[in-house]
């Protein structure tokens, strides 16, 4: 039987009910096949055409189960570039060019624009001040007094938890015990080092084996009731997350020359500085706020979307905090983003427009002595969030924001031979 012939007689048993879409990779033997059959199926059983979706350069043998089930094709994104943006960090030094995945116009010129004035200004300063995925089990047992007594053994358990961690992996280590008691109930976060990796699978699947370790050896009654009980925090917004940092704790900070203000933002310091104070600072306190910027998580999906990030994870790496003040006649600005998680190794980092992505910033893949790729990513996407949070302040401050996007965002930018 050919292949047509074979494709066809299984588009039969699908238009018929015999088998499922999602059991098309066993039935084929191959996710490429298989992601071919399941378009044409939704194609013919829903009268659309998914001709653009198919159009990828993914091989969905190499995907298949690791980043995507029941594949039809691909999503496309622009992308653009920001910069040359100059860095001064401990792991990332030079100037970068920052590769942004959107589909909302003013937001590369405005990061471009950002990039240029931080530059022209000596570059921006960064630091990691903290590194730590966590995942924060909840246990379960029958009294305050027994919660009270296995947090302190499991404080006391760092190096018979990493014996556990070690079987596990290679790149990982438990660094912290965090309890937290609430009535007859404990959570344990447990804080890692993961590498390069984001770490979110590393820590899940070591927190299992240390939860299943309590339960085996804990001399009292206690049993996991959550492998995640939401004090980890993953993929919600969380007063832990910005209190004790989880992933990077980064902060980045620059001062903008006078001159470069008036020249390339066109806005004085004075007052970008009033604008921050009285939108980012008192404007989210009035709002309730959980952090006091104007649009992290603007740059920060984009770098997540291009470089292969967990996307959801945008809601909390997005949390922070912009700081200025005057400093004679510049610009002190600083950004603070306590809850930054990035990886350069694993996920979506493997597919091969984010590897591509990566390397334009010198972070592919796991980096010598590892970690450190991970820990530069993080010093320059921090440093892209100075740059677009200084340029839309400064847009903001000079009453030039709507006309950008009249001009950047609703197709207002002709493009052509001027007559």
């Amino acid at each position: 039987m050919g292949d047509s012939e074979r494709l066809e007689k299984v588009l039969g048993a699908l238009e018929r009910g015999e088998i499922s879409h999602s059991r098309l990779e066993k039935e084929l033997g191959n996710a490429n096949e298989a992601a071919l059959a399941r378009r044409l199926w939704l194609e013919r059983s829903l009268g659309v055409s998914l001709s653009s979706l198919a159009s990828t350069i993914l091989d969905f043998q190499e995907l298949y189960g690791r980043n995507i089930e029941n594949p039809i094709g691909a999503v496309q994104l622009p992308v653009g570039v920001a910069g040359p943006l100059r860095v001064e960090g401990d792991y990332a030094r030079g100037e970068f060019y920052v590769p942004l995945a959107t589909s909302e116009g003013a937001l590369v010129a405005s990061v471009n624009r950002g990039a240029k004035a931080v530059t022209l200004s000596g570059g921006a300063r960064v630091k990691v001040v903290y590194d730590g995925m966590t995942r924060a089990p909840l246990l379960w047992t029958p009294s305050v007094v027994e919660a009270a007594r296995l947090a302190e053994w499991a404080r006391g358990r760092l190096e018979d938890f990493n014996r556990v961690v070690s079987t596990v992996t290679r790149h990982g280590r438990l660094v912290d015990i965090q309890p937290f008691i609430v009535g007859n109930l404990v959570w344990l976060r447990l804080v890692y080092k993961t590498g390069d990796a984001m770490g979110m699978n590393m820590a899940t699947i070591a927190s299992d084996r240390i939860c299943k370790y309590i339960e085996d050896n804990y001399p009292g009654e206690a049993r996991c009731i959550a492998l995640s009980g939401n004090l980890c925090t993953d993929k919600k917004p969380a007063a832990i997350n910005r209190l004790l940092g989880r992933g990077k704790y980064v902060v980045a900070e620059a001062i903008i020359k006078r001159g470069v203000a008036l020249e390339v933002l066109k806005a004085e310091p004075e007052a970008i500085h009033y604008v921050n104070t009285a939108k980012n600072l008192l404007g989210s306190a009035v709002a309730g706020s959980m952090s006091f910027n104007a649009h992290y998580a603007n740059i920060i999906a984009a770098v997540f979307i291009a470089t292969g990030q967990d996307a959801a994870q945008v809601v909390e790496s997005s949390m922070g905090f912009t700081w200025t003040e005057l400093r004679g006649e510049d610009l002190y600005i600083s950004v603070t983003l306590p809850s930054l998680e990035v990886g350069t190794v694993g996920g979506g980092t493997r597919l091969p427009t984010q590897r591509e992505a990566l390397r334009l910033m010198g972070v592919e893949g796991g980096g010598d002595p590892p970690g450190t790729n991970a820990l530069k990513l993080a010093e320059v996407i921090a440093a892209a969030v100075l740059a677009g949070e200084l340029s839309l302040l400064a847009a903001i401050a000079a009453g030039h924001l709507a006309r950008a996007h009249e001009l950047l965002g609703r197709g207002g930018l002709k493009l052509g031979r001027h007559r």
